[in-house]
């Protein structure tokens, strides 16, 4: 299912940034989901504020802020494996050596793609930040649960309260990070696998791989409801 309401999934999407880790590593509580939520919303905020006379220049370093203090904290490699779906499993039963060589090359390729059409995807919805607020429930125990979901809500004056919940998975050294989130329901992961679902039937990985690249050198601008964000 590909959702329809593009500018409410960009709302969305640019949640899931001012959410997914923005500040470095040793200050923000990665142990604890929670923490890590409501630390990463408030320095992201501060982060795109502090820079908006740059910005205002040059859309352009959206996308260095996104690299710099998002990126190495969102599991972007998890999230391209789980939008490449049972293309994963596929490979797995492949035989012929070169054959099953190149589909894992053809993979890598994939993830590093994805991971530059995050950075541009998240840059373009930078442009539409305001001075929107943003509340978390309070924690939850977890016990020995390695995936969790943090529930928020966006809340703007004049406007109705927009509901939204993350999910976050604990890493080997037992460090959180983010790798999806789910809006009214609906996975922006499983939507964008079944976006591309017919493309890598039909088409083949080397296609997407193409098709993403050339969307993640677009300049940063923010692709509201003409279907290309």
């Amino acid at each position: 299912m590909i959702l329809k309401n593009n500018a409410f999934l960009v709302t969305c999407l640019m949640v899931l940034l001012f959410w997914a880790q923005s500040i470095k590593a040793d200050t923000v509580d990665l142990s604890d989901p929670y923490k890590m939520v409501q630390q990463v919303a408030d320095n992201t905020f501060k982060r795109v504020a502090r820079d908006q006379a740059i910005i205002t220049k040059d859309k352009e370093h959206l996308r260095l802020i996104v690299e710099q203090e998002l990126l190495p904290y969102i599991d972007y490699k998890y999230a391209a494996y789980r939008v490449l779906g049972s293309y994963i499993q596929k490979v797995r039963t492949i035989k012929d050596p070169k054959e099953k060589a190149q589909a894992v090359k053809n993979i890598k390729a994939f993830i590093d793609v994805f991971r530059d059409y995050l950075v541009a995807t998240y840059a373009g919805v930078f442009t539409q930040y305001t001075d929107q607020k943003v509340e978390f429930e309070a924690p939850r125990a977890l016990g020995s649960q390695s995936v969790a979901t943090v529930k928020t809500k966006i809340v703007e004056a004049g406007k109705p309260d927009i509901k939204i919940d993350f999910k976050v998975r604990k890493n080997k050294n037992g460090e959180w990070r983010a790798f999806d989130m789910m809006a009214e329901g609906i996975s922006l992961l499983d939507a964008k696998q079944s976006e591309l679902h017919g493309i890598l039937r039909q088409q083949g990985i080397e296609h997407v791989i193409t098709l993403l690249d050339k969307k993640s050198k677009l300049p940063v601008q923010f692709r509201g409801d003409d279907g290309n964000a």
